[in-house]
């Protein structure tokens, strides 16, 4: 069995408190059990989400799973923590409660925690969710800004799923902003990244903005 670092920590301070009479170590004990519960808190709320997009059915506590972390990372004064907390309270907001606005400055939050953490992968979440609200909404260029910088970031990370996931968004505003070229060339690339990462959902998603726009193209 693996153990958590963090646990067996917990444990050395737990004989240093008892045996040794060492009272900082309860709450030093403490704190290590803070992050792994907002860990965990965290890794059973992203697997509600998971079961979300699956069956359909929303539960309740994937919010208050999300929102225990959120509280945990903070009196932690983890940044990178509450980055990635405030960005999921905000999918929940807007993927299962459909309330984009609600979204918005758990986004924007999270993008500005991201940002003094040095966290490019949670920086990319947070721009390409900021952007599909914007689309949303009709800003088409504000959209596209941050796509290409989500996408930009994800390059550079060599997260060839997630640019896949991007360029789906953004041959849809190449459609619609007229440019009918690059929407083709940027669903081409989508949708080879997408196989050559097996990708299955994004090829659904790829093989869904075909029909659309050459729909829309006739």
């Amino acid at each position: 069995m693996i153990s958590d670092e963090r646990l067996d920590q917990a444990a050395r301070l737990y004989d240093r408190a008892v045996f040794g009479a060492d009272a900082d170590a309860i709450p030093a004990a403490d704190r290590c059990l803070d992050a792994v519960e907002a860990d965990l808190a965290m890794a059973r709320g992203r697997n509600l989400h998971a079961r979300f997009l699956a069956e359909g059915v929303a539960e309740e506590g994937e919010l208050t799973l999300f929102s225990r972390a959120d509280e945990l990372y903070e009196a932690l004064g983890d940044m990178r923590g509450r980055a990635d907390a405030q960005f999921w309270i905000g999918t929940y907001q807007q993927l299962v409660r459909g309330d984009a606005e609600a979204a918005r400055p758990f986004f924007e939050r999270a993008l500005e925690l991201a940002e003094q953490a040095d966290d490019d992968l949670i920086r990319s979440y947070a721009l390409r969710h900021l952007g599909i609200l914007a689309h949303m909404a009709g800003r088409l260029a504000e959209a596209r800004a941050c796509l290409e910088e989500s996408t930009a970031l994800r390059r550079k990370l060599n997260f060839r799923a997630g640019v896949a996931a991007n360029l789906v968004g953004l041959a849809y505003i190449a459609a619609q902003e007229g440019r009918e070229d690059d929407a083709v060339a940027t669903l081409a690339e989508a949708e080879r990244l997408a196989t050559e990462t097996e990708s299955h959902g994004v090829l659904r998603w790829v093989a869904d903005a075909k029909l659309k726009l050459r729909s829309t193209s006739v």
